[in-house]
């Protein structure tokens, strides 16, 4: 639940961060500001910082993808799609989780899910339906989605590998924290190279949105989310994902102005139905 309304705050939080600052950058601050502070919760909770060669070497794999690709795709996608529809997309970031794992841990997929997946799926293409005839943000929906794509696929490879034997083999939370470690130096080297030099905002509400976004949003509910992928599965704790796409959409109507229409309401309707079924299928 706590993850759940966290995370539903910060998809629109992020359409603040993306206004006068490139989103490369943006990303960079969240991180720079949520990595020291993740090693100091490891200190404060006297966890070990020891992790094997391997270890490190995963810990580089998900500041990459989680870290780094994840966040990128999706501040990216916000410039094109309201921070609600991104957020009901994420929903659907079960099916690479459960198909991922597999793959890598053989954990089976049973036919209840893949029809409840396939009913979310419908009801994620009205929405985007819906979006496309709208384009509120008079940007490019197809861009958009296919970014948010990026960024769901760059997640799954995250949940699924940290949850592997050699990720179950390392203290979590310094896995956790050395992973915001090499995507913040991965984030700042892509800034970089594809904004240019940083571009530091004065606004106190950017660095207000920057610090709910690196402290609620990444630092408290990344350790809760990642020991949920590890007690229940990746397929399963994407399910997370229905409360938070409640969350994002209620905020993405009173405040960004989201406009519903009987498109929209069939298509949030059987996004949730379908996660709700895949949800009760049997886990293997």
């Amino acid at each position: 639940m706590l993850v759940a309304l966290i995370w539903g705050s910060t998809w629109y939080v992020i359409t603040g961060q993306i206004a006068d600052v490139p989103p490369s950058w943006s990303v960079v601050y969240r991180f720079a500001l949520a990595t020291p502070a993740m090693f100091v919760v490891v200190l404060a909770m006297r966890q070990s910082l020891v992790m094997s060669r391997s270890g490190h070497l995963l810990a580089l794999l998900l500041g990459a993808t989680q870290f780094c690709g994840n966040f990128n795709f999706v501040y990216r996608a916000e410039e094109h799609l309201t921070s609600g529809v991104v957020a009901v997309m994420f929903g659907m970031l079960m099916v690479p989780n459960a198909l991922l794992a597999r793959w890598w841990l053989g954990q089976q997929v049973t036919p209840r899910f893949l029809a409840g997946s396939a009913i979310a799926i419908a009801g994620i293409a009205l929405l985007l339906i819906h979006e496309a005839q709208v384009a509120r943000l008079g940007g490019n929906v197809a861009l958009g989605v296919a970014l948010a794509l990026g960024g769901i696929l760059s997640a799954s490879i995250a949940n699924v590998s940290q949850a592997t034997a050699t990720g179950r083999a390392q203290p979590m939370m310094a896995l956790l924290a050395f992973a915001m470690l090499y995507g913040t130096l991965i984030d700042a080297a892509i800034a970089w190279a594809v904004a240019g030099p940083p571009v530091v905002p004065t606004s106190s509400a950017f660095w207000a949105g920057t610090a709910w976004l690196a402290f609620a949003g990444s630092v408290v509910t990344f350790p809760l989310y990642w020991r949920i992928v590890r007690e229940i599965g990746p397929g399963r704790a994407a399910y997370n994902g229905v409360l938070v796409i409640v969350v994002a959409m209620v905020i993405s109507t009173f405040i960004e102005g989201y406009e519903w229409s009987l498109l929209a309401v069939a298509g949030a309707t059987l996004g949730t139905l379908g996660m709700i079924v895949a949800l009760r299928a049997r886990q293997v």
